[in-house]
């Protein structure tokens, strides 16, 4: 991410949650968002499908605190330090981003704050006068671009993790010129403006803010008789295909971040990372409350009434005995511990296993008059009277 995007896009704005959310709070309205923008429901909606994306960067710098006290830090330290105002309140800079952050998007990733407006304000308070000056740093190198997929698993894959296959298409170098931007046979040459080193310190008044150079765009080099795959750019499209681990327990709608595996970096910079959206698709006899599996098992009336012990199916294992007592009523749930989802540290939830006792809906002769004997013989039980009474009460 990349120092402009910090202090020209308002996170907290696009989420719609205030700068004090707390952690809990900016994951449920990004869930909240993402269900309404997703690309999924909103087939050929491109408007929504760009919001959708602005909603997932904001919540991947707010979700993680390193990097949400690094955005706080930097808005704070220009927003409200720099302000748009001269030191001694003369007024507003002569300037904007996008004169200033011309091209610096996607520096290394990892860097802290410091680090990141330590670019920008190098020879913050250079007093030199000069208009323009060259750096004696190198140039950086360029963190990849973060590359997005969507995956849909099974019930049982997302619950015991699997490995899929995906093709991604993301920035690379460029095969044709090796990533010089130069045509084959030739060999681009040193900026002559910044010297090779990619950046220049431009003088306002009392400030110097350092950026990247204007001729070669940051790169410390010129090319001449640019390569025609790329245009002169060092970068083209690339398409793979690579083997992603999905891990165990994840739910409908995740996020699984697979660090280094997005768009190479330039100049010997990392990797970005991956992002894959993950859909999971229901079962027929399982479902899910958190890391626990659920399980509706019906049971006949006589197994409730007296009690009786049962086979319960597992999610890709041996059935277990269930134990249910005398008089259970319809709709009560039992705890089977051990035989749920993994969780990060390994250890698995539980099986709830709620019984739904079932009405014989013909009868024979002789369950019938078994049944009619019964009733006569509980006749004076009757389970709605304290309910006749309690409404009467009202």
């Amino acid at each position: 991410m990349s120092t402009k995007d910090y202090l020209e896009k308002d996170y907290y704005a696009v989420l719609g949650v205030p700068k004090t959310a707390t952690a809990d709070e900016i994951k449920k309205a990004y869930r909240k968002l993402a269900r309404q923008y997703h690309p999924d429901t909103n087939q050929g909606d491109t408007a929504k499908e760009t919001k959708f994306k602005e909603v997932s960067e904001a919540y991947d710098v707010l979700s993680d605190s390193k990097r949400r006290k690094e955005y706080d830090e930097a808005r704070t330290l220009f927003g409200s330090g720099m302000g748009g105002q001269r030191p001694g309140g003369g007024g507003g800079f002569p300037f904007d981003f996008g004169d200033l952050f011309g091209g610096t998007a996607g520096q290394p990733g990892g860097a802290g704050a410091g680090d990141r407006l330590g670019d920008l304000f190098g020879g913050l308070f250079n007093r030199g006068g000069g208009a323009t000056r060259t750096t004696t740093r190198t140039t950086r190198p360029r963190r990849g671009q973060d590359v997005e997929s969507e995956v849909t698993l099974t019930f049982t894959e997302a619950a015991e993790g699997t490995t899929v296959s995906l093709r991604l298409t993301s920035s690379a170098a460029c095969t044709a010129c090796s990533g010089t931007g130069a045509r084959a046979g030739t060999t681009p040459r040193v900026c002559p403006t910044c010297e090779g080193t990619g950046a220049a310190s431009r003088n306002l008044g009392n400030f110097a803010f350092s950026e990247p150079c204007r001729d070669c765009k940051g790169r410390g080099l010129l090319v001449d008789d640019p390569c025609p795959v790329c245009e002169g750019s060092g970068r083209a499209k690339s398409t793979r295909t690579i083997q992603a681990r999905i891990p165990a327990g994840v739910a409908d709608g995740q996020r699984v971040k697979l660090k280094g595996k997005g768009a190479p970096g330039e100049n010997g910079g990392p990797a970005g990372d991956l992002y894959i959206q993950t859909h999971v698709k229901p079962h027929a006899v399982f479902g899910r409350s958190g890391d626990n599996l659920t399980i509706t098992v019906p049971v006949t009336f006589s197994e409730a009434a007296l009690g009786a012990e049962i086979k319960v199916p597992t999610l890709k294992g041996l059935p277990v005995t269930l134990r249910i007592p005398a008089g259970t009523p319809n709709g009560r749930t039992f705890r089977v511990r051990g035989r749920g989802l993994t969780r990060k540290d390994g250890t698995k939830g539980d099986l709830l296993v709620t019984v739904e006792v079932l009405v014989p809906k013909t009868l024979d002769d002789k369950s019938r008059d078994l049944l009619t004997e019964f009733a006569t013989a509980t006749a004076g039980d009757d389970p709605r009277a304290d309910l006749i009474q309690r409404a009467r009460s009202e």
